[in-house]
């Protein structure tokens, strides 16, 4: 019997599995809608001919996803929080298949970092793209690893360091992106591409990703870990770290102690 999810909805047909995103409005990813994806991901283990794994949002929600949800940052659930989004990325690098990200509106904070672990995404002309941590006083580990490698090491710092958003043509020109296409277009793009995957060897499409992934200059799991490490043991452990979450939280402007 099929698993039944309460934050996405999946399926897994004619080799591809995809994954939506369906927790209005925003689909903020909760530790809850994160172990769902790890789940889902995990299911796809198990099929050894699948050709894609392809993430979107429902219709009836108005971000691609507007990141992880800022209440779990607090000590009580942040290890939990870290452990259950990042572990999305190493099912990726284990289940080791093209994924196909199709974004309709904004993508970030921990969006942003999901379609950075993409091989292909298509956007629609108002999709968004940004990293907004930094204005909590912390800092996206995922990115921190993966956008220096793709849109290069100045713009990945300043996108990183400054918070701001990108729009969809200057996320395609940076290379974020592969296509930018009219939002009625989006799904005629997505099957061309999904059509050549299918007349693929799966194998070969593995082993192809797992060489590209070798090729990066260093290993992104154990990069990961030293990030992740970071993150928990000396960043959650600042002042600012916290202050800066409960201000979001209390809507209002953080005062940063800068320690």
């Amino acid at each position: 019997m099929a698993k039944e999810f309460q934050h996405l909805r999946f399926e897994i047909d004619d080799r591809v599995a995809r994954i939506t995103f369906a927790r209005p409005p925003l689909n903020v990813f909760n530790i809850a809608m994160m172990r769902e994806i790890g789940d889902a991901l995990n299911e796809c283990l198990a099929h050894r001919d699948l050709a894609a794994i392809v993430f979107d949002a429902a219709p009836d929600t108005r971000a691609f996803s507007a990141g992880v949800a800022v209440e779990e940052h607090v000590p009580e659930t942040v290890f939990q929080m870290l452990d259950s989004f990042h572990s999305v990325f190493r099912l990726l690098a284990q289940i080791s298949r093209p994924v196909i990200a199709i974004v309709d509106g904004p993508a970030l904070g921990g969006g942003c970092e999901l379609v950075a672990a993409c091989d292909i995404v298509i956007a629609s002309e108002r999709a968004r793209f940004g990293q907004p941590e930094i204005k909590l006083g912390v800092f996206p580990p995922v990115a921190a690893i993966l956008l220096p490698r793709i849109i290069g090491e100045k713009r990945a710092r300043e996108l990183i360091m400054l918070g701001d958003m990108i729009d969809a043509p200057e996320a395609l020109r940076l290379g974020l992106v592969n296509h930018v296409v009219p939002a009625a277009d989006l799904e005629p793009k997505l099957l061309s591409v999904l059509a050549k995957l299918r007349d693929l060897s799966a194998s070969a499409l593995a082993m192809t990703r797992a060489a590209l992934d070798l090729g990066a200059q260093n290993s992104f799991q154990s990069t990961l870990d030293e990030v992740e490490n970071l993150y928990l043991h000396q960043l959650m452990k600042t002042e600012d770290a916290h202050e800066g979450v409960r201000a979001f939280m209390e809507k209002r402007k953080p005062e940063w102690r800068h320690k």
